[in-house]
């Protein structure tokens, strides 16, 4: 990886460690509707002027089914299953849970012809990683919460395909005019229901600010970030940035919060942070198949 890969990395690893606290304390006072429309809107209202002005909406009608497309794979579902996950769940599961995205992007890679190989290096580190999965859910999670497990499930699985879905069909398009026509759909499709959900009581003030931290450091500048890291290197690698997430989710959620450390965290999270690195580890014996 590169210096500026090796940055960029870092920086989106300790931005997008912070949202699992901030989702947290927002929705114990708004509905997650709410929360993502405020969230996604103001992300929108800073980017697509900037956009604008660049021109970069020029020639962008081609893309804009797959910018569609990666709205709903990477935003509009996860961003609202994920809040309401995090309703039942404490932010440091919820972290590790989301941990799991680059074991699901290998095998959709594998699925989607990506990648054609698995040694046995990366088969091992797909059942270590689910393993570890397992173990959290065992011995942390309660019988009324696996809906929770079931939403942070498929927010993983949009969060693997959204980095494929900007590789393979959005590789040539503005990045800045693809995320803020993305933030600027899903404001409009989450306005109406965050109208009929806003809330009738008065909300704290920290809530609030979360979701302006979430809009604007947590949405809009990381996912100008985002953008470059794919470019950068590659969508699998990117996903890597969940070795370094949930630690951030971990601590902020003990010292802000004060979540306890639980054993289903000490064991489960090392498996899931091996079992990443092994199942995106590429193997020697053969080089990367080519893509058309």
């Amino acid at each position: 990886m590169s210096r500026r890969g090796l940055i960029l990395f870092a920086a989106l690893s300790i931005i997008w460690g912070t949202p699992y606290l901030f989702i947290r304390v927002a929705v114990m006072s708004v509905e997650p509707s709410v929360m993502v429309a405020l969230r996604v809107g103001l992300a929108a209202l800073l980017l697509l002027p900037i956009a604008a002005a660049r021109g970069e909406f020029r020639g962008i009608r081609p893309h804009l089914p797959w910018i569609a497309l990666f709205g709903l794979v990477e935003i509009t579902g996860p961003f609202l299953l994920l809040g309401y996950a995090e309703t039942a769940l404490t932010s440091s599961t919820t972290a590790l849970l989301i941990a799991v995205v680059p074991i699901v992007a290998a095998i959709l890679a594998r699925c989607l012809g990506l990648d054609r190989h698995l040694g046995w290096r990366r088969i091992l580190g797909l059942a270590i990683g689910f393993g570890g999965v397992a173990v959290l859910v065992g011995l942390d999670i309660a019988g009324d919460q696996l809906w929770a497990v079931g939403a942070a499930a498929l927010t993983v699985t949009g969060y693997a395909l959204g980095p494929i879905v900007i590789s393979r069909r959005l590789a040539e398009a503005p990045s800045l005019a693809v995320i803020s026509l993305a933030l600027g759909f899903n404001a409009l499709l989450y306005a109406p229901i965050a109208l009929v959900q806003r809330p009738t009581t008065a909300v704290p003030a920290e809530a609030w600010w979360s979701i302006v931290v979430l809009g604007i450091l947590c949405t809009a500048i990381a996912f100008l970030i985002f953008f470059e890291l794919v470019k950068e290197v590659g969508p699998s690698r990117m996903t890597v940035i969940t070795f370094l997430n949930p630690a951030v989710a971990v601590i902020l959620g003990v010292i802000v919060l004060s979540e306890p450390v639980t054993l289903g965290l000490i064991l489960g999270f090392p498996m899931v942070l091996l079992g990443s690195y092994l199942a995106t580890r590429p193997d020697r014996a053969r080089e990367p198949v080519a893509t058309p």
